[in-house]
């Protein structure tokens, strides 16, 4: 069974540790194990801490066996995870998929990762990432491309797409991602397990290197849906240290799983069945909307009308906060610094040039011109104004309804450097997700079918702002009725379950 433990779920995994079915270390082992035989091919990791990981499953292992209770003790103790390499791990290189980064060990510890810590958590190394998560594919970061694990030629998605590839091929239980545009909820929909983008303000964003800082949100990713609820458990809550962060109580997100949605209200968007669509994701989609009517949903069709304003507002916003932050990255106080560069003005331009790659340097330009003397008004102003209206839209659809139902991606996975020479065509990747992140409220992705290459089908399921545990109770009840989430890559000739 050893050659196995990499398939199981966070709570399968948990129930046995709690039963001294299994040990941490028996666990941390297989999963490492799993990591050396496949991830040459899937390219997840950026970063892998084995010594340390072990260490603390020896550690796990000790408080089950002192403890009177086990079943009392946290739900992720000795649970190996993965994090995204834009979460700050202290004592563990930090690069954000960037050469401006590549020698950057962090002084201190994200909220999040020390909140995983402190419930026992095994983590594993640092998930590759689109540089600065700047992207949709993972094609963008520095040092190499990942992998889909259902088909190595393709695409994980983006940004987080290390996190997405290394939960769907067993390098992990479940790991953390970061999501501004849908970079939790794309790579997942591509890869085929559970992502879920938090309300903004429900998760610190301490320790998490900004992007666009309205709108990045950190959330976790994982094999299905009560894994996701437990991982939300442990990272959600309020932190001082995190100015946007939102005081307000945090539920048990596991209780809302019920698995019934009778009286449900479930809205579906015309907005979001587009031409051009690959017809198979339609169609996916609109069987896992039938089958949470026929699970005793009520689904109405709803409007959202600025969503076609969604694109360009996106990418006026988010690189204009882009090319604020990523300023500090400057060669003084940290990270790279050009050796040939002799005065002050040459230092900074000269390390960002070289530490920054295209893409990077593509939507600082677009974000500094966008906030410049002249076109201010006409450019990020006008798109902050276009904002409210997209969050408007969502506030009255949710007056009548209580979850949208939606793709979560047009595509399936595309194949590596299909979009590469065309940025226009990998933003569309987005199309579907980036509006959640512009009014602020939960989305989540699961899987609900295949296309005729086989490849993940991803349901986008939207809720109001806090509304996590309704979109975790329809996608948990819908999850239940079917089996695609049971459903793993073939890596190496051996299947993953």
């Amino acid at each position: 069974m050893a050659d196995e433990l990499y398939s199981l779920t966070i709570h399968e995994a948990a129930g046995m540790l709690r039963r001294g079915e299994l040990s941490s270390v028996a666990l941390t082992e297989a999963v490492l194990d799993r990591v050396v035989a496949v991830d040459n091919d899937v390219k997840a990791y950026l970063a892998l801490t084995p010594e340390a990981a072990l260490a603390d499953a020896a550690a796990a292992d000790a408080l089950f066996a002192a403890a009177d209770d086990p079943a009392r003790l946290p739900a992720l103790l000795g649970i190996p995870l993965a994090v995204k390499d834009v979460i700050l791990v202290e004592g563990v290189p930090t690069t954000c998929g960037s050469r401006i980064l590549e020698d950057f060990m962090p002084p201190y510890e994200a909220t999040v990762t020390a909140k995983l810590r402190a419930a026992g958590a095994v983590i594993l190394g640092k998930t590759n990432t689109d540089e600065f998560a700047m992207g949709s594919s993972t094609e963008n970061s520095a040092y190499f491309t990942t992998h889909n694990p259902w088909d190595l030629s393709r695409v994980p998605g983006g940004s987080s797409g290390g996190s997405a590839a290394a939960v769907a091929a067993g390098e992990c239980l479940g790991a953390l991602g970061s999501d501004t545009g849908g970079s939790v909820r794309q790579p997942a929909g591509l890869c085929g397990v559970v992502g879920l983008k938090p309300t903004y303000g429900r998760v610190s964003r301490y320790g998490l290197v900004a992007f666009a800082s309205s709108l990045d949100q950190i959330g976790p990713l994982a094999r299905d849906v009560t894994d996701a609820a437990l991982l939300l458990n442990t990272i959600a809550g309020y932190d001082p240290r995190d100015s946007t962060s939102m005081n307000v109580p945090v539920p048990d997100y596991r209780a809302a799983l019920t698995g019934d949605v009778r009286g449900l209200r479930v809205g579906v968007p015309r907005e979001y069945f587009i031409d051009g669509m690959q017809p198979q994701v339609e169609q996916a989609v609109r069987a896992a909307i039938d089958t949470l009517a026929a699970l005793g949903a009520e689904v109405v069709e709803i409007r959202l009308p600025n969503t076609e304003h969604a694109l360009p507002v996106y990418y006026l916003i988010a690189p204009a906060e882009a090319s604020a932050n990523l300023a500090r990255f400057d060669g003084v106080r940290y990270g790279l610094r050009h050796p040939d560069a002799e005065t002050m003005w040459q230092g900074y331009t000269m390390t960002r040039g070289a530490g920054f790659g295209p893409e990077v340097k593509r939507r600082i330009m677009l974000g500094t011109y966008a906030l410049s003397a002249g076109y201010y008004d006409a450019y990020y102003l006008k798109a902050q104004q276009v904002r409210t209206l997209l969050k408007q839209d969502f506030d009255q659809a949710f007056q009548q309804v209580d979850v949208i139902a939606c793709p979560t991606s047009p595509t399936t996975a595309f194949k590596i450097g299909e979009k590469a020479d065309d940025p226009l065509s990998m933003y569309l990747a987005d199309v579907f997700t980036l509006s959640l992140n512009l009014a602020g409220n939960c989305g989540l992705s699961l899987p609900c079918g295949f296309d005729a290459a086989g490849l993940p089908i991803g349901l986008q399921l939207i809720g109001p702002a806090f509304g996590e545990g309704t979109i975790l109770r329809a996608a948990h009840a819908y999850e239940q009725a079917t089996d695609w989430h049971l459903q793993r890559p073939m890596l190496n000739n051996m299947p993953a379950d």
